[in-house]
This record gives C-alpha cells, sequence and structure tokens, in this order.
C-alpha cells in the first residue's frame, strides 16, 4: 500500500491511497463468505455457493462492492498511521480507481490536529490565591452550617425578604382557569427569584389568610409564553431562626463536644480546601499562559461539532425543566444569544487545550495504568451515586473506556504543566506544590500517585513520569 499526502489547508488534508489486489485478498474471502450465505442457488446449501458461480449468476461487481465496504475503512486506518495526521472528523472517502486483478485507488479528505510546537513550559509564572484562613473565612462555614439547621417560626405579620410562605396559586387567562398552572401548599422562599416574574414583588408585605392577583407571562405548560392573571393566597408565614453559636450547636451539628474545637476543625478543612485550589489554579493558570503562547488553527468540523454538542445538551437542559427558553434563561440570568457566544468561545478554548495537552502527553510518555483506569471509575461512579462495576460496564459496552483513558492522562498533562511552573500566592509568597501534596496525602508522594481531580474533596498529587499504556 502506498500513500500520499496533501495539504489542503493546515487543518485539512488529502490522502491518495494505491493498495495492490493482494491485500485486498482478506477482505474478499470474506465477501464471498457473506455473498454466499446471503444468496440462494438451486443446488447447494446455504454458505456453499462457490465464488465462481456467484460471480456467473450475480456478478462480480457485488463482490468487489462488498470486499471494499470491508476494506477500504482497515486501508484507511493504516494510511492515517502511515501519514501520521490525527484526524479530528470523519473522513470523505471516494474509491477513484479500480483495476480489477491489479489495484484499487482511493482517496481520503479529513480534517486533522494541526502541526504546532508546544513552547517550553519550565518555569511559567502564574500566581494563585493564598492559603492563609481567615477569621470570615470560618465564620461564613459555620453561618452555612447554622443555615442548615435551621427552624422555622411563625410570625404573625406580614411577609418579608428572607421568610418562608406556604401559598396556593392558580392562573386564569381571560377570566378561565388553567387546570395546569395551578398548586397548593407551596412552600417557598421570598425574595429567592422565582421564574414567575412579579411573584416576589406581590408576596412582599402579604400576610396569612390575604390573596392578591397579579399579571405576569406564564414559563412552562401549553400556555407557556402566554400572559396571565395569577392569583396566590398566602397561608402562613414563617420567618428562619438559626441556632445559636454555643457548645449544644457544636454537639449538634458536629462530632465534636465544644464550638472551639469545631471553630479548629472548619479552620483545618478550610486550609485544606485551599491548598487543593492552590495545586487546580497552578495548572489551569499555567495551561491558560502556555495557550496565549500558541496559535493554533482549528479545524472548522471539530469547532462545529463541539458547539452543536453543547448546544444539543442545552436543549436537553431546557426541556428537562419543563419552563419555557425565555423562563429558562431568566431564570439563569442570560440570553440564548450569550450562551450561544460563550459556547462559541469555551468550545474553541477546549478544541486547542485538547491539542495542547495531547502534545505534552506524547512528549512526556504519559500512560495510564490499571489502578489508575480502576480509581477513575470509582472516583466517577462516585459522583455519578452509581455502582463501579455498572459504570465499566457502560464503558465497556459503548467503547468510552478509550475517552476515560484520555481524560486521565490529560489531567496528568496538566498536572506536569503546574508541577513546572513557578508559583506564588497573592501575597508574594512562594508555592511548593509538593509540599502541598505531601500535606494533603499525609505522606510523602509516591511515584505512581495519579492526578487530582480538582474538586475541593479530592486529593492533590502530581503526575507520574511515566505509567503503561
Amino acid at each position: 500500500m502506498k500513500t500520499a499526502v496533501e495539504e489542503l489547508s493546515p487543518t485539512r488534508v488529502k490522502l491518495t491511497v494505491e493498495v495492490p489486489f493482494d491485500e485486498l485478498r482478506p477482505s474478499m474471502d470474506a465477501a464471498y463468505k457473506k455473498v454466499a450465505q446471503q444468496v440462494r442457488v438451486p443446488g447447494f446449501r446455504p454458505g456453499k455457493v462457490p465464488a465462481r458461480i456467484i460471480e456467473q449468476r450475480f456478478g462480480r461487481a457485488v463482490v468487489l462492492e462488498e470486499t471494499l465496504n470491508d476494506a477500504v475503512p482497515k486501508l484507511y486506518g493504516q494510511a492515517v498511521d502511515e501519514a501520521d495526521v490525527f484526524p479530528v472528523s470523519q473522513p470523505d472517502i471516494e474509491v477513484t480507481k479500480i483495476d480489477d486483478g491489479e489495484q484499487i485507488e482511493f482517496t481520503a479528505e479529513v480534517d486533522i490536529r494541526p502541526n504546532f510546537e508546544v513552547p517550553d513550559y519550565q518555569g511559567i509564572e502564574v500566581t494563585v490565591d493564598s492559603a492563609e484562613v481567615s477569621d470570615e473565612d470560618v465564620n461564613a462555614q459555620l453561618d452555612a452550617l447554622r443555615q442548615r439547621f435551621a427552624t422555622l417560626t411563625g410570625v404573625e405579620r406580614a411577609a418579608a425578604k428572607g421568610d418562608f410562605v406556604v401559598m396556593d396559586l392558580r392562573a386564569e387567562i381571560d377570566g378561565k382557569n388553567i387546570e395546569e398552572q395551578q398548586a397548593n401548599e407551596v412552600s417557598y422562599e421570598v425574595g429567592a427569584g422565582s421564574v414567575l416574574q412579579g411573584l416576589d414583588d406581590a408576596l412582599e408585605g402579604m400576610s396569612a389568610g390575604e390573596e392578591k392577583r397579579f399579571k405576569t407571562e406564564l414559563v412552562g405548560g401549553e400556555n407557556a409564553g402566554e400572559e396571565a392573571d395569577v392569583i396566590i393566597n398566602v397561608k402562613s408565614v414563617k420567618e428562619k431562626v438559626l441556632p445559636e453559636l454555643d457548645d449544644e450547636f457544636a454537639q449538634l451539628a458536629s462530632e465534636f463536644d465544644t464550638l472551639d474545637e469545631l471553630k479548629n476543625s472548619i479552620r483545618e478543612q478550610a486550609r485544606r480546601n485551599k491548598l487543593i485550589d492552590q495545586v487546580v489554579q497552578a495548572r489551569e493558570k499555567a495551561l491558560d499562559a502556555l495557550l496565549e503562547k500558541i496559535d493554533i488553527p482549528l479545524p472548522d468540523s471539530a469547532l462545529k461539532a463541539e458547539v452543536d454538542a453543547r448546544k444539543h445538551n442545552l436543549d436537553h437542559q431546557v426541556a428537562e425543566s419543563g419552563l419555557s427558553r425565555d423562563a429558562f434563561f431568566r431564570l439563569y440570568q442570560t440570553t440564548e444569544e450569550e450562551r450561544f457566544e460563550e459556547f462559541e468561545k469555551n468550545s474553541a478554548r477546549a478544541i486547542k487545550v485538547g491539542f495542547v495537552l495531547d502534545k505534552i502527553v506524547k512528549a512526556e510518555e504519559l500512560g495510564v495504568s490499571e489502578q489508575e483506569l480502576t480509581n477513575f471509575v470509582v472516583r466517577r461512579a462516585m459522583e455519578m451515586g452509581v455502582q463501579p462495576n455498572e459504570l465499566a460496564k457502560h464503558l465497556a459496552d459503548n467503547d468510552q473506556l478509550t475517552l476515560a483513558m484520555v481524560e486521565i492522562v490529560r489531567d496528568k498533562a496538566k498536572s506536569v504543566l503546574g508541577d513546572a511552573a513557578k508559583v506564588v500566592d497573592t501575597d508574594g509568597n512562594e508555592v511548593d506544590l509538593k509540599a502541598i501534596y505531601t500535606e494533603i496525602n499525609g505522606e510523602p508522594v509516591a511515584e505512581d500517585d495519579s492526578a487530582a481531580e480538582g474538586d475541593a474533596g479530592a486529593e492533590a498529587k502530581p503526575a507520574e513520569d511515566k505509567a503503561e499504556a
């Protein structure tokens, strides 16, 4: 087989592949067997029709077509390897020549990862947040904990922002009640920001037993987008009462006996989280700094596929919410146009990041061990709330194990970037990531530790230098 490469653009090539007929023999033998199973010829059992009879009765073209259907995709894969290109889209393949018994020729146009060099990333300077824990940090955590243990107490006054009301709601259009737009005994926090515009304004100042009507646009159901009269009837008003900060609260909210012990624990966990944040920030900012040094042309098909995937996910989210599109975007305080612009920007960055990290993976000879893949599956299963063996089976059945391995090695490449960077915090102090690994993990860093996941609960670990593929 001979392959010629023509560069159509920095992100697209045309492969011209010439294949001697002898190399098609395995596919041709398989084609004869497949056709023999499909045809019926008097005097022969299914699958036992000789090749010469098949050609006499049905023509050689039938066999050649089946042969090419089997052989060309495999030959294309070999041609890609020989040409040392990295496809990022499905190829446009055309068989351009068939000399029966001699050779075939086909072309394949495909978008590829462009050629580029990764600049030296040793000593990239990045600045991360300080890991110092302030009293305000501890108090914020304590306040969040108090919110979790707050109680609701009924009050004999009008509702104010932050109060909870229990109410009945119904909607009318032209005086006609809309059955699907009514609900009873709904608990709601005044000022929470309902997608039902006007609700918070209507509730403020209402007392138990009062009814109020206001006009608004319905956000879900068959009448989504139509203006309606919404009638609310407040059944009760309750205020949130936070527990006192004392030893009794510490015993209620934690395993500690005193408030001081609880505060110390919160301070230690806050420091741990900030150290992990420093690791994550160092990696991401080192990557950002590296990306700024590289101008990479992006394949149009890859960019379109990435944007389309994000739009598809957005459509699914809107449908699952039960809201109209306008109400959905209003809930998230954005517009469809702004979200699409964000998709374009983030998709371009995601593709560029993948290209760069893959180059680092290859340069650093990073790989994935069986234990690392197992750890990844277990960690992801915990996040998804499923059994690890179920997720492993799903990944294997859907050919997604390769994608999982790509994610793992790309995380390792980020670790390489972070470890190679010169890191300081916002106070000007040098940040030693290896010291953070030791402090977080509670032991010296092992050679086969995998990369951190990046969330506040994950352990911060470096990438290993080499791993089994």
